[in-house]
């Protein structure tokens, strides 16, 4: 099983790009993490943000694979535990499909993606950064793997 973060945005501040690496680089090989950054729509003046997300969700479903496990980054989704994302990710494992997360830009996830998605995930009913969500995803991931295995770093 693949872990693939299909996020809006490229070119990311130098903090965002380390702090992402590492905890890629902490994921154990039987989970690995593959990053597809999706170009944001350019957005001049007085823009057309139904038209922008439509064709950033082009894209994003695009990236996501015929047969993989979507899930979508949304505040409007569930909120899972620490020990509920560890039970999500054993199940995401005994499936054996890779896992999609969808991540949008400024604007969020267009509803073609939404409905795409087997399951909507909120990191934090606060709005996020999208920069700032990889982060927090990718360490997210490693720490729910960390207590499947019962790794001391869960409860750091």
């Amino acid at each position: 099983m693949r872990l693939r973060l299909i996020c809006v945005g490229q070119k990311m501040p130098d903090w965002v790009t380390r702090g992402y690496q590492d905890y890629v680089r902490r994921m154990p090989p039987e989970l690995p993490v593959d990053l597809v950054e999706i170009p944001l729509a350019h957005r001049g003046k007085n823009p057309d943000i139904n038209r922008l997300r439509q064709r950033e969700a082009e894209a994003i479903l695009t990236a996501a694979g015929p047969r993989d496990r979507v899930v979508a980054l949304e505040v409007g989704g569930r909120s899972w535990s620490t020990e509920q994302l560890a039970d999500q990710l054993e199940r995401w494992q005994q499936d054996g499909r890779d896992v999609s997360f969808l991540v949008g830009g400024p604007d969020g996830l267009a509803p073609e993606c939404r409905a795409r998605a087997d399951q909507q995930w909120s990191l934090s009913p606060l709005t996020l950064p999208h920069p700032l969500v990889r982060i927090l995803l990718v360490e997210q991931l490693y720490r729910a793997w960390t207590v499947t295995r019962n790794h001391p770093y869960h409860r750091a």
